[in-house]
């Protein structure tokens, strides 16, 4: 999604020694920010780090940061996808809105630091539909293509994602950091 900007992104392994930072945080900005900062003072160069999930309204914003592991360890979109069909059972569809957040915090390595978010709403369906994508894909269904993220291709996906949104507001304060 940054390909068309003018700026070279390397992954972590380009940089022996990478620490893994564990995502404690009580927010996406602070998990964000927490491995954004740790990785910048281990390469001194500019870094970004995302932190995104589902929220469920219905549920008070659950499973948000723990979306991965909703369902409890080891990780699985299965049983994930199964623990959100339980918990919404006796939710009627017009209660049953969500979004999915991404948010992105950009560190360079005097310590300067931003933080973007990107929301797409939409609302949990009560069975899956389509077979792209991961995680929640098959269950939430975008308000305004009318589509389950399963449903859609990659390309599509991406045009429209919180990831897309966050991205594209990452891009418009990218030169701050790059000047």
């Amino acid at each position: 999604m940054l390909r068309d900007s003018e700026v070279d992104i390397l992954p972590c392994d380009a940089f022996p020694g990478c620490p893994d930072v564990e995502e404690d945080g009580a927010t996406f900005a602070e998990n964000a920010l927490k491995k954004a900062r740790a990785i910048a003072r281990h390469t001194g160069r500019i870094t970004i780090a995302d932190d995104s999930g589902l929220e469920v309204d219905a549920l008070g914003g659950l499973p948000g940061l723990y979306s991965a592991r909703f369902a409890g360890e080891p990780a699985d979109d299965r049983r994930n996808n199964e623990k959100l069909l339980l918990e919404l059972a006796r939710v009627p569809d017009e209660k049953r809105g969500a979004q999915f957040k991404c948010v992105i915090a950009i560190v360079d390595a005097r310590g300067k630091e931003k933080v973007v978010e990107g929301v797409c709403r939409g609302v949990i369906i009560r069975e899956l539909k389509g077979v792209q994508g991961f995680g929640y894909d098959p269950l939430f269904v975008d308000t305004a293509s009318g589509l389950a993220f399963a449903e859609m291709d990659a390309g599509d996906k991406n045009c429209i994602s919180h990831r897309c949104r966050a991205i594209q507001a990452l891009k418009k304060i990218l030169p701050e950091f790059t000047a």
